[in-house]
């Protein structure tokens, strides 16, 4: 599953090519192609992105709303557009642009009462300037579920992915196990707060870093984190692993159907 960052870049940068052009929409795959009739021709004004949700915005009240799941990609690439493949479930192009998006779990034309129903099931999002942190710690502090599965829990706080979850635990020294109810309001701030800054960092650099900058393989002499999702993290994937602060193994455990990681000496419970 794609984590914010990565749907923010594909929402507000690459689509913009398409701004202000007649886009022809296809659904080579087929699965699409009555709404991409209605669609070709169009000019894409405006995307969106909330957490793992993409909008991207026709006419006046036209979305295609995507969201990649599991397995969904999206690619992009300069005009002519080559031969599409039978996979492909939505392609736009124009003159110089084009985007094929693969494998998604949803890719449906809504009008803005949908849009809107999604928006208000979703919770704020850190990447959103609009998103309102207080209206996810009332949900925290209510809850008797653990903390890392509020994290990933998109009613909760939108965009929030496997990395960040046990990233910002570990950056806080917070046991992944505690509940929701046990979360101090400063806590919830410095989590909060915490995210906004690497998930935006994330966007910028196109990759996620969680790392301090004391803790670079520059700054301990170490080598490089080697793993196909790059990046420098404190545990995530790193299971067995050295801690890069106290040198403990690594722990990991199946937690709200996705593989936790975590430091049980740096994350004894509160920051």
């Amino acid at each position: 599953m794609a984590e914010g960052p990565t749907k923010h870049p594909q929402g507000q940068a690459k689509p913009a090519r398409f701004s202000g052009t007649s886009t022809r929409v296809t659904s080579p795959q087929g699965k699409f192609s009555d709404s991409a009739a209605l669609l070709t021709g169009a000019e894409l004004t405006r995307t969106e992105a909330h957490g793992k949700h993409l909008f991207l915005g026709f006419r006046d009240t036209e979305w295609v709303h995507i969201h990649l799941g599991l397995f969904g990609k999206v690619a992009f690439g300069d005009a002519p557009a080559p031969p599409p493949t039978d996979t492909v479930r939505l392609r736009l192009a124009n003159e110089t642009a084009y985007v094929d998006l693969r494998g998604p779990t949803t890719c449906a034309l809504i009008a803005d009462p949908e849009k809107h129903a999604i928006h208000d099931r979703l919770g704020p999002d850190p990447l959103r300037a609009d998103a309102d942190p207080s209206a996810a710690y009332a949900r925290v502090r209510r809850s008797r579920t653990t903390i890392a599965a509020l994290l990933m829990d998109q009613k909760v706080i939108a965009g929030v992915g496997n990395v960040y979850r046990a990233e910002v635990l570990f950056r806080h020294g917070v046991d992944p196990y505690r509940t929701g109810r046990d979360i101090t309001p400063a806590e919830w701030d410095a989590i909060w707060n915490d995210l906004v800054d690497l998930m935006r960092e994330g966007v910028r650099n196109n990759r996620i870093d969680t790392v301090r900058p004391e803790h670079t393989p520059e700054a301990m002499g170490r080598p490089p984190r080697v793993d196909d999702h790059g990046g420098e993290v404190y545990v995530y994937r790193r299971a067995n692993q050295p801690c890069h602060l106290c040198g403990d193994p690594i722990r990991t455990a199946d937690l709200a159907a996705r593989n936790l990681f975590w430091c049980p000496t740096c994350q004894r419970g509160r920051a």
